[in-house]
Parts: C-alpha cells; structure tokens; sequence
C-alpha cells in the first residue's frame, strides 16, 4: 500500500517562508513525476510546481520566482520551499505523486492527505 504522507504547513505573516515535504512510503518501485497542487475555499485545486524523476521543473505563474520544488529520490521526498508568502497563497496544499507500486505494475497517480498553509496580512 502507497502512502503520501505532507507535513510543514502552518501559519506564518506575509512575507515569511515555509517549506512543505512529503515522502512516499510503503510499497514504492518507482516514482515519475512529483507534483504540488493547492486548493482554498470556494475554488478548484490548482497544480502549484511539478518536478520530473530527471528534475525538470514547472510552475503557476502565480509562484514563479517565490517557490522551488525539489526532490530527494533516494528518500522518495519532493519539498517544495515556499517564500514571500502572500495571503493568496492561503490554501490546503497536496502533494502526488506518479508512481508504480512494484516492478511490472502500472504507474496510478496517488495523493496524500494535505496540509493547511494559511498566511496572515
């Protein structure tokens, strides 16, 4: 069973930092894509930062210049380093992950439980 465990959300002012992690557990052959997505209230959930298995990454215009995803594939981690927060960016973040449970299996795509970021004014 695969497992995407987040933490490191919280609150902070505006203008601070946070960086989220998340790691992939329990039966993990090999892992694709590592993906970031948000979603605050009222609104549909946005791709945030994504990063290949090669560290090719892209980002919401929304967050160029002020977060950077990254990953650890020997710990099956991707972070994503958040700074000159604003209150917009106040949302529920979600890591997934595109990742094939056991040699010979098809690849699924799996989500973790998320993680609250709420930024202050």
């Amino acid at each position: 069973q695969v497992q995407l465990v987040e933490s490191g959300g919280g609150l902070v002012q505006a203008g601070g930092s946070l960086r989220l992690s998340c790691t992939a557990s329990g039966s993990v052959f090999s892992i694709n894509d590592m993906d970031w997505y948000r979603q605050a209230p009222g609104q549909e959930r946005e791709l945030v930062a994504a990063i290949t298995s090669g560290g090719y990454t892209r980002y919401a215009d929304s967050v160029k210049g002020r977060f950077t995803i990254s990953r650890d594939n020997a710990k099956n981690t991707v972070y994503l380093q958040m700074n000159s927060l604003k209150p917009e960016d106040t949302a529920v973040y979600y890591c997934a992950a595109e990742l094939a449970p056991y040699r010979d299996y098809p690849v699924h795509y799996y989500w973790g439980q998320g993680t609250q970021v709420t930024v202050s004014s």
